[in-house]
């Protein structure tokens, strides 16, 4: 059997890593509406969730135990690295940190947060200019922090997948998406034709491929 030191009970690292990416995210965010709260406010508890099973208590290794131990006799599931699951149900050999699904969910997370950070730069000048935000990552879609949001999350399931954020995922992503069909409504109101004419042309959450090869401005020639 393989064996390794059990990793789990550390209470001060689900705090501390807790802390950093929520804190992370509201740099790179900076709620101000009750709307920004909820997403934050989601966004936070799947980070928590993750955290307490990565290095407090395993839940999804303990109530999977009976089926883990019998596929997989010969993998003590309380060293760490085995808590990588994906990691042995795809058969992956060696150390889990190099394997295809982990490093897929380092760039799903890096690039969720580059795409976090970018899009509220522009939404901020915008608000601040009481324009429409139309360029930058506003230029490929309608809602792009909410993406990035969801490509944090996927990215880290990719990674250390659990019951507990395995049902939060879909839950969050739907607030999400009920959440910017509110917002709009409200920017709607606010810029009429001008948002109708870059809604009608600009995906809300899947950018059009044809948009990365364009030579020229989709705001520009859609916008004005």
């Amino acid at each position: 059997m393989e064996h390794g030191t059990p990793s789990y009970g550390l209470w001060d690292l689900v705090i501390i890593n807790s802390l950093i990416f929520v804190f992370f995210a509201f740099s790179f965010f900076k709620p101000q509406t009750k709307t920004d709260w909820r997403t934050f406010g989601g966004f936070s508890a799947f980070i928590v969730a993750l955290m307490i099973e990565m290095y407090g208590f395993p839940l999804t290794i303990f109530l999977l135990s009976g089926w883990l131990t019998k596929q997989y006799p010969q993998i003590d599931f309380l060293a760490h690295d085995n808590g990588h699951l994906l990691h042995t149900i795809f058969g992956f050999k060696g150390d889990p940190h190099f394997d295809p699904l982990h490093i897929l969910s380092i760039f799903l997370i890096g690039g969720g947060f580059w795409l976090l950070s970018s899009s509220w730069r522009i939404l901020y000048n915008a608000q601040k200019s009481k324009v429409l935000a139309v360029t930058g990552p506003y230029h490929y879609v309608r809602h792009p922090q909410y993406v990035a949001f969801t490509l944090i999350m996927l990215g880290f399931l990719f990674q250390w997948p659990t019951i507990p954020t395995l049902i939060m995922f879909p839950i969050l992503v739907y607030t999400y998406m009920r959440l910017g069909h509110r917002e709009e409504a409200a920017v709607e109101r606010e810029f009429g034709d001008e948002y109708r004419r870059y809604a009608a042309h600009t995906p809300r959450y899947f950018p059009h491929l044809k948009f990365f090869f364009e030579g020229r401005s989709h705001t520009a020639s859609r916008v004005r």
